[in-house]
């Protein structure tokens, strides 16, 4: 039997296992990740996050989209293992370093009555370099990437948080045919590593409304990168403030691009679902 530990972020769900104690005797894991996302013979979940322990950092975390593939990052999974670890008593401290694929990142644990309720995360440098996202194009930097399907144009703004983003702007957000663009946009040619999606609506200087289709996963309720992402495309053509509102189906992340040292601060809650075991077959 497998212990595990349901989380989300603004919705954003992911089954979460501490392998900080015993390593996971599981042959494939991108299997494991497909069982347990699945939401009618498994648990049911965007992805599968492992908790482990880290040579370099107070933790590393190892994180898996619904579909199997390993991504580099995720925010809102990041935020939610911040929580598990102190709520957990696996560590007492309030500000500790996480390991991802993406790089050593910081948490800041923002405890109520013993609890983690918020997190703020310093998520570091934007990444504008084209072949660093990846995307192919001959410009250094990519904006306004002109993206053909078969009925529409889209301009796309390409970004990386340590994953790779492509942003466009579409006029009525709430009635976009995410589940028909998002994909295309996710497979086009241009990124050979494939690509998170979001679709924005610019309402203020201080609020952006989102939503995310995701590598790997699909459409779901938010996208802690993504919202990142979205918030230094909209800061660098200057639609918002260096501190705005990102506004997403599951709820509000408040993200800050610093001046002092060009990193991208966000903040946002951690929740616990359940808590539960689950018999897997390993062949």
């Amino acid at each position: 039997m497998i212990k595990f530990t349901k989380m989300h972020g603004l919705g954003n769900d992911y089954v979460y296992i501490d392998c900080t104690q015993d390593n996971l005797y599981v042959k494939n894991i991108s299997s494991l990740a497909q069982f347990v996302s699945n939401r009618h013979f498994g648990i049911g979940s965007d992805g599968l996050i492992l908790i482990c322990k880290s040579n370099i950092a107070d933790f590393k975390m190892r994180m898996f989209n619904s579909d199997g593939t390993e991504a580099e990052m995720c925010g809102n999974g990041i935020r939610c293992v911040g929580k598990f670890v102190y709520d957990k008593g696996l560590t007492t401290k309030e500000n500790i370093i996480i390991e991802t694929l993406a790089g050593i990142k910081t948490l800041k644990l923002n405890v109520e009555n013993g609890k983690v309720k918020t997190v703020t995360v310093d998520m570091g440098e934007p990444v504008f370099q084209a072949e660093k996202i990846p995307v192919l194009s001959k410009k250094e930097i990519v904006q306004g990437l002109e993206l053909k399907t078969q009925d529409r144009t889209f301009l796309v703004d390409c970004v990386s948080m340590g994953n790779p983003h492509a942003i466009t702007e579409v006029s009525n957000l709430e009635n976009f045919e995410i589940e028909k663009y998002g994909p295309i946009i996710e497979n086009d040619k241009h990124f050979p590593n494939k690509t998170n999606v979001e679709f924005i609506q610019v309402i203020n200087q201080n609020k952006v409304r989102m939503r995310v289709w995701e590598r790997g996963s699909g459409e779901t309720f938010a996208c802690g990168t993504g919202a990142c992402s979205v918030a230094v495309s909209c800061i660098l053509k200057k639609l918002t403030e260096r501190k705005v509102t990102i506004e997403l189906l599951g709820g509000n992340l408040q993200i800050e691009w610093k001046e002092k040292d060009n990193h991208v601060y966000m903040t946002g809650p951690a929740t616990t679902i359940y808590e539960g075991e689950f018999e897997y077959d390993n062949n």
